[in-house]
């Protein structure tokens, strides 16, 4: 079971409501705005800001759109304070136009615990021709006994280099060996499983989730086995793996800590929203206390492939305000007509639900896995959106262009 015990706040809520926190701040760009705010601007180093804990998540977003970068949060003493009103009066104030800087955290880089904006989204750190060398450090089946198939958790160590990534992104892995020309593997990504602090919440690990494609040649009727997800489902704990990226900007997690994001998943599909939920419920941040809803409709075979089913319904069971779960299991349910029940059938059933949500204009929905239960999604919500007198297609649109519908199917 999953342990938040590393990164909970010791503090009682009754604590937090009176302590202030002082916030490092470098970047802040002279503008209208800031010239109203009684704290001065820099062009370079640092600008402390007092903040008391109820406006913790407000004042940061203010600053990020002022184009500043929070380098850290510390709860107020008495030397804090004094040292940074001091390092504030020495500094003069940044030219107009200043240009923000760019942060990393003490450990190599790494993500640091407020959620980041679009323009420090980490992109390609490891290419192809020079990928980062980690290591497996746990390769877990997933698949319950009577299950269909195999499905790995693995974690890979990334402490020894730069590796940094947000949820929603991907890594690329290069399985070892050669192709039957004698060329080396093509790579193949993957959606990451974990959150930015990896699973140990120490920032040193990255982790996947894994079903080893099998399949029946169509000439031969061999059976054939995916090559990078063969290498990574028999993986040995210890063995070195080549990583690169990570890459992706569509599938991200919104800063917004009161969003409403519905999360439609078959089988592996679920990596990137465990990334979500494990961030928004199980770990816990000063900066980050989601209060909006998440809603996951999860396809599977059977219940044995239900992936991370304990902690699923652990958070059901614990956040019965802030989180649904509704599965699909295609082999066990029957849908309205009597046929196997799909995802798509679930969407149909919790159309007017959905589509109602949808209006919200901080309303997320995220698709990932098999790209054929786009369709179906698409003719669910179209009776619902017709119900209203709009064309769903053209709803579609306006939401994409929005930001608020993310797809990443294969």
């Amino acid at each position: 079971m999953y342990s938040p015990s590393a990164a909970a706040n010791s503090a009682n809520p009754t604590e937090l409501s009176t302590r202030m926190f002082v916030y490092e701040v470098v970047g802040l760009r002279q503008s209208t705005n800031t010239d109203q705010l009684n704290y001065p601007i820099r062009q370079s180093g640092s600008v402390f800001i007092t903040v008391p804990y109820s406006r913790m998540n407000q004042e940061m977003q203010r600053i990020t759109r002022m184009g500043g970068k929070i380098v850290s949060i510390q709860p107020l003493t008495a030397d804090n304070q004094a040292n940074g009103q001091a390092a504030a009066k020495a500094q003069p104030k940044a030219e107009p136009g200043a240009e923000p800087q760019q942060i990393q955290s003490e450990e190599k880089g790494k993500p640091m615990t407020q959620a980041k904006s679009k323009a420090d989204i980490p992109v390609n750190i490891y290419r192809p021709n020079a990928p980062f060398v980690g290591k497996c450090i746990s390769n877990k089946e997933l698949v319950k006994e009577g299950g269909i198939g195999t499905c790995r958790h693995l974690i890979f160590d990334i402490s020894a280099g730069d590796l940094r990534y947000l949820e929603g992104q991907s890594i690329g892995i290069i399985p070892d060996g050669t192709d039957d020309k004698g060329k080396p593997h093509k790579l193949r990504l993957y959606s990451i499983a974990s959150t930015r602090h990896g699973d140990n919440l120490d920032d040193k690990t990255v982790s996947l989730c894994v079903r080893q494609l099998e399949y029946k040649h169509p000439e031969t009727g061999e059976t054939v086995f995916g090559v990078c997800s063969t290498f990574l489902c028999n993986m040995e704990e210890g063995a070195d793996v080549k990583i690169t990226g990570p890459v992706g900007k569509e599938m991200l997690l919104p800063d917004d800590p009161e969003a409403t994001v519905i999360m439609m998943a078959t089988g592996t599909g679920i990596a990137p929203f465990r990334a979500f939920l494990w961030r928004m419920f199980f770990e816990q941040h000063e900066d980050y206390k989601f209060k909006g809803l998440a809603w996951l409709i999860f396809g599977v075979t059977t219940t044995p492939n239900i992936l991370y089913k304990e902690q699923l319904e652990e958070l059901q069971e614990k956040f019965p305000d802030n989180f649904r779960l509704t599965y699909a299991i295609s082999r066990e349910q029957k849908n309205s007509e009597g046929g196997r029940m799909y995802i798509q059938h679930r969407v149909g059933e919790h159309a007017d639900d959905l589509w109602s949500l949808m209006q919200k204009p901080n309303t997320h929905t995220y698709i990932c896995g098999l790209k054929g239960m786009e369709d179906g999604i698409d003719s669910a919500l179209t009776v619902a959106a017709e119900k209203n007198g709009v064309t769903w297609s053209e709803y579609q649109r306006q939401m994409k262009k929005a930001g608020r519908w993310h797809v990443e199917t294969y």
